[in-house]
């Protein structure tokens, strides 16, 4: 009877079992992409290989000039970027690294893209990169340069606003405030809200701007309603003075119309008869013939005179 043979599996081979005519267990290693391994050794291959906790030296070409570097075997291109900002000047977003003749990305990994000790990288400047990085600093320095105004303007508005609250309290408690004073914070206020109008940005400038917009805007309101209110207290007062003046003055003077009418009287008591009541007096009138020597008035009768005609 013919014995059955038993055929080994890879699972059994991961439990710990060694290949056909070896006797030692194999180990395994997580690889830093997540993938389950065997483990490699220094006899795995002719060259030697280091640990995966190694140190590797590497040789960067720039230019004409080779950069000798250690790094960690298990290391990224974009930690190997910001090793060569120091020799070479370069900022690590403008560097492209070549390895095998192809650029590699700056999360993957050296020695998943076989990277050894000793192995050869090639370093060359990105233009499109180190334009894109120009750009992001401009646009970053001009919304820190628009973000700083912002906070200037925003001071310079609290302390226009403590103006205004002075202003305020002043008219609600009755009193009365000069009216070049309103407008001259009204001048200030509408000078800051143009300053504001000249700045572009975009995100938190953006909400911070209109923010500010927002309060220059109600502090100019309440500006125009204590204008009107002190208007209106300025016109109450006029009015109260006036009405108090007329009043002294009719209390002070009697008016013409006593005066005359007092004068009167006291020339009707002086020219008053002494004789009783009762008493009636006649004057009888003498009528005189008006003589030759007396010249003609002016109503008098004019002379007669006999005309002759001829025919």
């Amino acid at each position: 009877m013919m014995k059955l043979k038993t055929k080994t599996t890879g699972l059994s081979q991961m439990k710990g079992s060694s290949a056909v005519g070896d006797d030692r267990p194999m180990d395994w290693e997580l690889r830093p992409g997540g993938m389950l391994v065997q483990k490699r050794t220094p006899d795995s291959d002719g060259e030697s290989t280091p640990t995966p906790t190694a140190t590797i030296r590497v040789k960067v070409k720039y230019g004409s000039t080779y950069h000798e570097l250690r790094i960690s075997s298990q290391g990224t291109f974009g930690e190997l970027k910001k090793m060569l900002v120091g020799p070479t000047g370069l900022h690590h977003q403008d560097q492209k690294l070549l390895f095998k003749k192809k650029e590699r990305d700056s999360k993957a990994f050296l020695d998943s893209c076989g990277v050894r000790n000793k192995s050869k990288i090639v370093l060359m400047e990105d233009p499109i990169s180190q334009e894109r990085r120009y750009v992001e600093m401009r646009k970053n320095a001009k919304m820190e340069k628009a973000s700083k105004s912002i906070s200037e303007i925003s001071l310079e508005v609290d302390k226009l606003a403590g103006q205004v609250s002075a202003l305020e309290s002043v008219v609600c408690k009755g009193g009365k405030v000069a009216e070049n004073d309103v407008l001259n914070l009204t001048d200030l206020l509408m000078n800051e809200l143009l300053k504001l109008d000249a700045i572009m940005g975009d995100g938190d400038v953006k909400l911070q701007r209109k923010m500010q917009v927002k309060r220059v805007q109600k502090y100019v309101e309440t500006l125009d309603l204590l204008k009107i209110k002190n208007s209106m207290a300025t016109i109450q007062t006029q009015t109260h003075n006036t009405n108090n003046s007329n009043h002294q003055r009719q209390t002070s003077r009697p008016s013409f119309a006593n005066t005359k009418l007092s004068t009167i009287q006291e020339e009707q008591h002086s020219t008053k008869p002494t004789t009783p009541s009762s008493t009636v007096v006649t004057t009888k009138w003498e009528i005189f013939d008006a003589s030759p020597s007396i010249a003609p008035t002016e109503h008098a009768i004019p002379p007669r005179f006999n005309w002759e005609f001829f025919e």
